[in-house]
This record gives C-alpha cells, structure tokens and sequence, in this order.
C-alpha cells in the first residue's frame, strides 16, 4: 500500500522538518516554530525552536518604526480587513444603469419619475382602493399630496367637537380615518 507524504528535495516533510536549524543564532535545536519576519512580509517566517520563538514574540513590536498617524491609518484600514471600501452607491460594484431592464423595473429610476405610471387612465385601482376614495370623496387616483390636503379638510368638516358632539360626525370621522390608512399603508399613494 502506498502512503501519500510530501517529499522535499527526496525527503519526506517530517525529515525536512528535522533538519531545519532554529534561526536563533548558536542555537542548534530544530525550528519547529515559525515567526514572521515582518509586518509588510507576512508570509515570509522565521523557524525557531520552542524557546527562542518565546523570547521572539515577546520582543515583537507589530507597529515598530510607524508614528501615530501611520499606526491609526492601519487600524482604521483593518476594521474591513484591509480591503477596499466606499459609500453604497458608490465606486465600484453593481451599477443599475448597466443592468438590461427585462420587465421595465427600472424605468425611470435615474429621471426621477415613478416607476409605475400614476395616472388615472394607466393605473389600475382595485375595489377596495375604489371604496376607500369613494369615502374621501374623491373619484379618481391622486397623488399623496392632494390625498392628505383631501383627509385634513375632511376631518375638520367632520370632527365630533365641530359638530357639536354629533355621533353621526364621529362615525363618519372613523369611516375617513380607516379609508385614509388603508390608502396609505398600501404604499401607491
């Protein structure tokens, strides 16, 4: 049966291992443990034996020839991994404008004008948004402005405290009041 180790240079890595000195100089242990050799070079190690990577660690001074505004830039840097960042919206990734617009979603997006058309004769109310409108007394679609200035005049006609205490007011009151949430909260108007 064959065995799957790495050789190097005809040696398996476990025989490697054995014959790498300690890089501590005079040392004649074998370097089992690595130690970068810098911070700009983070691949590149140094290879010592258990004690002198004790005593390299502890003398390791990451930041070590960098002045304040040096060492704030890369702890600001590593808060998204060193990596490239920018605003949402902005620099690089996904822009919208290059997207082909197979169902027409982004149509108007860049001109500022609705996405769906809002005109009457285009859009289509369904019946509870009729009824809802037929209680503010309109009868066609309006945009969000016009429906607000609509619902404030119809509160002050209809107010109990206006009409005297009326329980009639007030049940109308509530009737204007659900058609005008409903109508928000559907989020076309």
């Amino acid at each position: 049966m064959r065995t799957s180790r790495r050789r190097t240079n005809g040696l398996s890595a476990e025989d490697a291992v054995a014959f790498r000195p300690c890089a501590h100089e005079g040392c004649t242990e074998t370097g089992l443990y690595r130690a970068p050799q810098a911070p700009s070079e983070p691949t590149d190690y140094y290879w010592f034996c258990l004690e002198h990577v004790r005593a390299y660690n502890r003398a390791w001074d990451f930041f070590a020839g960098m002045n304040q505004e040096q060492i704030y830039a890369y702890q600001k840097e590593d808060v998204v991994g060193h990596r490239p960042s920018w605003p949402f919206g902005v620099g690089r990734g996904l822009r919208l404008e290059r997207l082909h617009d197979l169902f027409g979603l982004l149509r108007g997006w860049r001109d500022s004008e609705p996405a769906h058309p809002r005109e009457p004769s285009q859009r289509h109310l369904r019946p509870p948004e009729i009824e809802a409108l037929a209680v503010l007394e309109l009868d066609s679609w309006v945009d969000r402005k016009a429906l607000k200035a609509r619902y404030k005049a119809l509160v002050k006609r209809h107010h109990p405290d206006a009409n005297g205490g009326s329980k009639a007011a007030e049940e109308r009151l509530k009737l204007i009041n659900h058609a005008y949430n409903f109508l928000i909260e559907t989020g076309r108007f």
